[in-house]
């Protein structure tokens, strides 16, 4: 049961500064203004790692290696803790695939969050800095969707598409994880 309990609290709490660090390469990839809530609330939870790793890597274009970097660094300390606690030696050698998968896991899952919180706001017709931010980080993703799934009575279905999609890539994540680690 305490296994259960501390895994549990480092996966959310890894999964969080992880998604984050995803978040804000995405959103610099995207050059979504960070002068908003969604913008202060990555800051607020990446700067500490974010900016020290920056002194040492430099962005490749507009990628910003850093983020990236960081959130990878999360995954592998929240796997080692892990493992510590587990007391599995044997699994220290798979610790990089766990990296790997952890970081493809956080970033389905943050986008499926995101495109849940699309698909309300769309609903309810919000007008606020965090609807704009959201949109412009959900419609990349959805525009190739959009050109296969028409409208069907005024109401767009790509959302839900997308979020099939996702899960269904959750799943082939899962799948693979656990071939690569047999």
């Amino acid at each position: 049961m305490l296994y259960q309990i501390a895994s549990f609290l480092l996966d959310v709490i890894g999964g969080l500064i992880t998604g984050a660090c995803l978040l804000r390469l995405y959103m610099q990839l995207q050059r979504v203004s960070f002068s908003n809530p969604v913008g202060g609330l990555v800051f607020a939870l990446t700067d500490w790692l974010v900016m020290p790793l920056r002194k040492v890597i430099t962005p490749v274009g507009r990628w910003d290696v850093s983020s990236l970097i960081g959130a990878a660094l999360v995954q592998l300390v929240q796997y080692v803790l892990v493992l510590l606690l587990l007391g599995a030696a044997a699994a220290w050698a798979w610790l990089p695939w766990m990296v790997l998968f952890g970081l493809a896991r956080v970033a389905v899952s943050g986008l499926i969050g995101l495109m849940i919180v699309y698909a309300v706001m769309s609903w309810l017709q919000t007008r606020s800095p965090i609807a704009d931010v959201i949109g412009r980080l959900c419609e990349p993703v959805l525009r190739p969707i959009k050109r296969f799934v028409p409208l069907l009575g005024g109401i767009d279905l790509s959302p839900l598409v997308l979020l099939v999609l996702l899960q269904v890539a959750m799943i082939v994540l899962g799948h693979l994880q656990a071939s690569v680690m047999r």
